[in-house]
């Protein structure tokens, strides 16, 4: 597990991270360097040419058309911009262009105000707002190669130790891939302004090691939990406008505006990472989501005490 913090861009734990890494230090370097260069100059010149106590003040001898200063303050410019462009570009053509390999894991992320949709096409799993992935080492790399786009308006993908940003534009697809190295939990954020709760449209990428994500991967694979004890919560479910927005697979629940339920108690968070998934957090969510994210598009259904309790016992068993 790494110790950095989650969303410490200078700790990259995967190859697009670490590479711009290298740029953004090059490009500090180089700027760094021409200041210290000018600051120099400019010191040198202070303390050289100073007014002195006692000396006349002459006007020094004017300098008019010096082909050699105008040629460096020409040709040097142009030649940290050209090693600029190439060496930026040489990155993006990298990561842009990269080979991807039959046993890569294939993700398709959907932006939606305000969460983030996850399917696996491979693997017939959809969930939301927490993103797992295998990690990669020498021996076993399984490069994660992701299609982004856009259900509404532009939103925009981030996780600083992973990757670099990619937006997500309706009818548009984007492409990013990763190899995260290092198991453990990394956080970002969407970083386009995206509406009133963009704030809390938070991002979570859960990087298991190969054996906890295939255990992950079966257990997103089993139709969702039918407990006999809470059949009074699915009904609830199921007879008000929750099915309208929600899938929950084995049920009637087949919505596709809000985020798929089937396994919604095997997740940390709920409302795109705002507050942990705790049963009294889940039940203050679907009683008034605007307790946690005001403004958020999911309303309020004005269930009764009764009916809040057994919609929260139902969702709280779907492991």
């Amino acid at each position: 597990m790494s110790a950095a913090p989650d969303t410490y861009m200078f700790a990259p734990v995967a190859t697009p991270a670490h590479s711009i890494m290298r740029l953004a230090i090059f490009v500090l370097s180089l700027a760094a360097g021409i200041f210290i260069v000018l600051s120099t100059l400019v010191i040198y010149s202070l303390v050289k040419f100073r007014a002195r106590e006692g000396e006349q003040h002459i006007e020094p001898p004017q300098v008019f058309g010096s082909t050699e200063i105008e040629l460096a303050w020409t040709i040097i410019p142009i030649l940290i911009i050209v090693i600029l462009f190439l060496t930026t570009a040489g990155v993006l053509f990298g990561l842009q262009h990269a080979s991807k390999p039959a046993h890569a894991l294939n993700v398709v992320v959907i932006g939606h105000q305000f969460w983030w949709e996850y399917r696996y096409p491979g693997l017939n799993i959809s969930t939301a707002n927490e993103l797992h992935v295998p990690a990669s080492d020498e021996r076993n790399s399984r490069p994660v190669f992701m299609k982004l786009t856009s259900a509404d308006v532009i939103h925009s993908f981030w996780i600083p130790r992973l990757a670099g940003k990619v937006d997500l534009i309706p009818n548009r697809v984007n492409e990013l891939w990763v190899d995260p190295r290092i198991p453990g939990l990394y956080l970002g954020q969407c970083t386009q302004l995206c509406g009133v709760e963009h704030a809390k449209m938070l991002l979570r990428v859960f990087v298991d090691t190969p054996e906890e994500f295939e255990t992950w991967v079966r257990q997103q694979q089993q139709p969702a939990a039918q407990d006999p004890n809470v059949a009074a919560g699915r009904e609830v479910f199921e007879t008000e406008a929750c099915i309208n927005c929600h899938t929950i697979g084995g049920t009637h629940a087949k919505g596709q505006f809000g985020p798929d339920l089937t396994h919604l108690a095997s997740r940390t968070t709920i409302a795109s990472g705002a507050v942990p998934n705790t049963r009294d957090n889940l039940r203050k969510w679907i009683a008034d989501p605007d307790t946690y994210k005001p403004g958020c598009l999911m309303p309020s259904m004005h269930l009764s005490q009764q009916q809040l309790d057994q919609i929260t016992d139902y969702l709280m068993s779907l492991k």
